[in-house]
């Protein structure tokens, strides 16, 4: 009764009355998997003065976007979803992998593993079966997670590659909206500058083939692996 309660009966429609509404829940900083705690490497880079303002903030987020998450990210979303559709486990473990492989540094590959996890025990706590779409040496990874609850709730690829896109937007900026620190309102002014990029994103994303999947963003790598020998963090990449 209570996975009918959350709409997880209506698997894989894409039209499910209530998809959107848990699309929102999904990418809502309220779900307790503890992705405000990221910074993705924006903490160094403010302290090293790479980044001091807006512009340069969303200068450092448009580059994240064209090289990683439209490269990665995006085309992962929708080879999930085909995977979970056909209960592929073989393939969602190697998607699992080739994920975690390409987060470069030791606190990139640690906020993958620790969200991912977080996120499947939560699923779990709401009745989403998502054991049974885990292969057991998949990598752990929050994507995977986010395509099940996805497909079990109905929510399209689609709508789940521009959930992914505002909550991961959201979550950087409101990072550096404390570590530059910004205003409330050049915050917002970034999240508009990043939104208008994101049709753009979703295009090249369409575009990768399997031997292009990948990101390249040496500059965040660098930014990453010097996070922790920073003196003081907010946060944990």
């Amino acid at each position: 009764m209570a996975t009918e309660a959350m709409g997880v009966n209506e698997v894989g429609s894409g039209d499910s009355q209530f998809a959107t509404y848990r699309l929102f829940q999904l990418i809502s900083p309220s779900l307790p998997i503890g992705g405000f705690t990221y910074s993705q490497g924006l903490e160094w880079a403010v302290e090293a003065g790479w980044i001091k303002d807006r512009a340069t903030m969303v200068l450092w987020l448009e580059n994240q976007l064209r090289y990683s998450v439209a490269t990665l990210e995006l085309p992962l979303i929708d080879r999930f979803y085909q995977a979970i559709e056909a209960r592929d486990l073989p393939r969602i473990e190697e998607l699992s992998n080739l994920l975690c492989s390409s987060r470069e540094t030791k606190e990139l590959r640690a906020e993958e593993t620790q969200r991912g996890k977080a996120l499947n025990v939560l699923l779990k706590q709401l009745d989403i079966p998502v054991d049974e779409y885990l292969a057991s040496n998949a990598d752990p990874n929050q994507l995977v997670g986010l395509c099940v609850a996805g497909y079990l709730w109905g929510i399209s690829p689609q709508a789940m590659k521009q959930g992914y896109l505002w909550s991961w937007a959201e979550n950087l900026v409101m990072a550096g909206v404390k570590l530059v620190p910004l205003g409330q309102t050049d915050g917002q002014r970034a999240l508009v500058e990043l939104t208008h990029l994101f049709p753009e994103m979703e295009a090249i994303s369409a575009q990768i083939d399997e031997a292009m999947l990948g990101s390249f963003t040496p500059v965040v790598s660098l930014a990453s692996s010097l996070h922790e020998t920073q003196y003081t963090r907010l946060f944990r990449s």
